[in-house]
C-alpha cells in the first residue's frame, strides 16, 4: 500500500473517530442536559470574550454536529462573522441554520478546507487520545498566522463522569470516547508549536440536576473554577492557544452604531505609571469607537515613569485628547473626580488603561446606554463573562461584598463594583464622592443605586495583566476597608435615614 493511501486511510480512521464524539456528544446534550442551551449560550459569550471578536473575523468550527453550538455562535456575533461548520456525521443541513454559515460535511481534514485560513477555530468535545496530534496538527495548518483556538473538553477527573462511566459498564452503555487529561491536553498543544497555552479548568454546573442546584452551582462556579485543587473536579476544561505570532494587526473597523451617542462620550482614564498602555488604549478607542467620541481624558496620577511625556505627546497630535495632570496627595478616587469634573459629554466613560485588550466587548455597554439606561457597569461576574486567573482572594471579597449589597439593598446586582462603567453625565454630577482611592468604584455602583438611577450589567472578561501591560496597583487589604465604609455609610443614609 503506497503512503498516500495509508495517509489517507488514518485520516478516515480519525474523521471516523471525530463522528462517533460529535454524536455522543450532541445526544448527552438533548437527553441528559436540561439546561444545554443556556450552557452553550455561555460558552459561545466566553469565545467571544476570550478572543475579543471584531466583525468580519472568520470562525471554523470543528465537530458541529446538529450546529447546536452555531446557532448560540451566531446569537453572539450578531451574524457579523463568516462562519464554517464541519460535521463529520453524515447529516443534512439543518432547516433553521443561517444562510450566513457555510455547512460542509467532511471525512477528513483539510478536505473541503484546503487552502483556506481562519482567525479563529473551536471546537466541542472532540479531543481524543486515538486523533489528537492529527487533529491539533491540522487545526494549527488551518489558522491565520496569529490565529487563536479555543476548545472545550470534559474533565476525565471530574467525580462525577467518574461515577457515571463505572455504572455504565454493568449495562453495556461504555463510553466510547478517550478523554485526555489537562496535563496532557496542555503538552500535545504546546508541541505543535501553539504559543500563550493556557488550559484551565471550567464549569461545575453539570449534572444530575435540579433548578435550585443550577442556580447554587451558576453563583458557585466562578468561585470553584478558581479554588486551588477543587477546581481539578470541574465538569471542563477550557483550552485556548494561537498560532504565532505574537501581536497581530486586528481590524480596523468602527463599532458605532447608535446615531444618540455620536461625539457625546467623554472618556475618563485614570493614569499611574501607565506608559506602557495608555498609547494603545486611546488609539484603539479612537479606531473602534471614534465616532461617539467628544473627548478623551487621561487623569495623570502623578506618575514616576514617562506616562506624563506620553499623554502630552498624544494630546499635542489630537485635540480630542484633553489631559489633566494632577498633583499631589495621590489617589484613584481623586483622579476620577478631577475627570469628572472637566468632563462636559453627555456620557461618561470611565476605564482602567489596563482595558484595551476588552475594547469590543464596551460595544455591548454602548449598546445598553442607547437603550436608555442611566448606568451600565460592565460585569466581570456574570457567567457570561470571562474570569482567568483572578486571585480567588479577591473573588472572594467581591462575592462577599456583593451579596452584602444585595441584603441590605434587595437589588439582585453582580458587580456594581467595576471601573469599566457607562454613566449619564447629570447623574455623576449629582453624586457625592467620599473616597481617595479605589473605594470610588464602590461608590460609582451603589450611589446610583441607591438614587434610584437605571443600572444595567453586561458581560465582561477579565484575563489577568500580561507581562506587557504592567503590574496592578490594586491591594486587597490596604483598600478593603473603604469598600466597607461605603456600604455602611450609603446604608445607614438611605435606608435608616442617618447622615454623617
Amino acid at each position: 500500500m503506497s503512503k498516500s493511501l495509508l495517509i489517507t486511510e488514518k485520516h478516515s480512521q480519525s474523521a471516523k473517530i471525530l463522528s462517533i464524539r460529535e454524536q455522543y456528544r450532541d445526544q448527552y446534550w438533548l437527553k441528559r442536559d436540561p439546561i444545554y442551551q443556556d450552557r452553550l449560550l455561555w460558552r459561545a459569550q466566553s469565545f467571544r470574550h476570550m478572543v475579543h471578536l471584531l466583525p468580519e473575523q472568520t470562525i471554523l468550527e470543528i465537530g458541529c454536529g446538529q450546529c447546536l453550538f452555531t446557532k448560540e455562535l451566531l446569537k453572539v456575533s450578531r451574524e457579523e462573522n463568516p462562519i464554517t461548520a464541519v460535521t463529520f456525521t453524515d447529516i443534512a443541513r439543518p432547516d433553521n441554520l443561517s444562510q450566513s454559515v457555510e455547512f460542509i460535511n467532511a471525512y477528513s481534514i483539510p478536505g473541503e478546507l484546503q487552502g483556506k485560513r481562519f482567525d479563529f477555530i473551536v471546537a466541542m468535545d472532540i479531543l481524543d487520545q486515538r486523533n489528537c496530534p492529527w487533529l491539533l496538527q491540522n487545526v494549527y495548518e488551518l489558522l491565520k498566522p496569529g490565529g487563536q483556538v479555543i476548545f472545550y473538553e470534559s474533565n476525565p477527573w471530574n467525580v462525577v463522569l467518574k461515577f457515571r462511566r463505572f455504572i455504565s459498564q454493568f449495562f453495556g452503555n461504555n463510553d466510547p470516547r478517550r478523554l485526555l487529561s489537562r496535563p496532557e491536553l496542555y503538552e500535545l498543544i504546546s508541541e505543535i508549536g501553539f504559543i500563550r497555552v493556557f488550559a484551565i479548568y471550567n464549569d461545575f454546573v453539570y449534572a444530575p440536576l435540579t433548578r435550585q442546584l443550577i442556580w447554587l452551582l451558576r453563583n458557585l462556579s466562578i468561585l470553584l473554577e478558581n479554588l486551588s485543587g477543587i477546581k481539578t473536579l470541574a465538569g471542563n476544561i477550557l483550552i485556548h492557544a494561537q498560532k504565532p505570532p505574537r501581536i497581530v494587526e486586528r481590524p480596523q473597523i468602527s463599532l458605532c452604531e447608535h446615531e444618540q451617542l455620536k461625539k457625546a462620550v467623554s472618556v475618563v482614564i485614570p493614569c499611574h505609571n501607565e506608559e506602557m498602555n495608555i498609547g494603545p488604549l486611546i488609539t484603539g478607542l479612537k479606531v473602534l469607537f471614534g465616532d461617539y467620541l467628544h473627548e478623551i481624558i487621561p487623569v495623570d496620577d502623578n506618575s514616576r515613569d514617562n506616562t506624563r511625556e506620553v499623554i502630552k505627546k498624544l494630546a499635542n497630535e489630537d485635540q480630542i485628547i484633553k489631559p489633566v495632570f494632577r498633583t499631589p496627595p495621590n489617589g484613584v478616587g481623586r483622579a476620577l473626580q478631577d475627570g469628572y469634573k472637566v468632563a462636559t459629554g453627555r456620557y461618561i466613560l470611565t476605564m482602567d488603561c489596563d482595558f484595551q485588550h476588552v475594547l469590543p466587548e464596551i460595544r455591548d455597554l454602548f449598546d445598553a446606554a442607547a437603550q436608555g439606561y442611566d448606568v451600565v457597569v460592565g460585569s466581570r461576574f456574570s457567567r457570561h463573562s470571562v474570569l482567568l486567573n483572578y486571585p480567588f482572594q479577591k473573588i472572594f471579597v467581591n462575592r462577599g461584598f456583593h451579596f452584602l449589597v444585595r441584603i441590605l439593598f434587595l437589588r439582585n446586582i453582580r458587580d456594581l463594583t467595576n471601573n469599566l462603567k457607562i454613566m449619564r453625565r447629570e447623574a455623576v454630577e449629582k453624586m457625592e464622592f467620599t473616597q481617595p482611592g479605589f473605594a470610588i468604584n464602590a461608590e460609582t455602583g451603589l450611589i446610583p443605586l441607591s438614587m434610584g438611577y437605571s443600572i444595567k450589567e453586561v458581560p465582561i472578561s477579565w484575563i489577568n495583566r500580561t507581562p506587557d501591560m504592567g503590574v496592578s496597583s490594586f491591594r486587597l487589604i490596604k483598600v478593603g476597608g473603604g469598600y466597607w465604609q461605603v456600604i455602611l455609610n450609603l446604608w445607614l443614609k438611605n435606608i435608616l435615614g442617618f447622615k454623617k
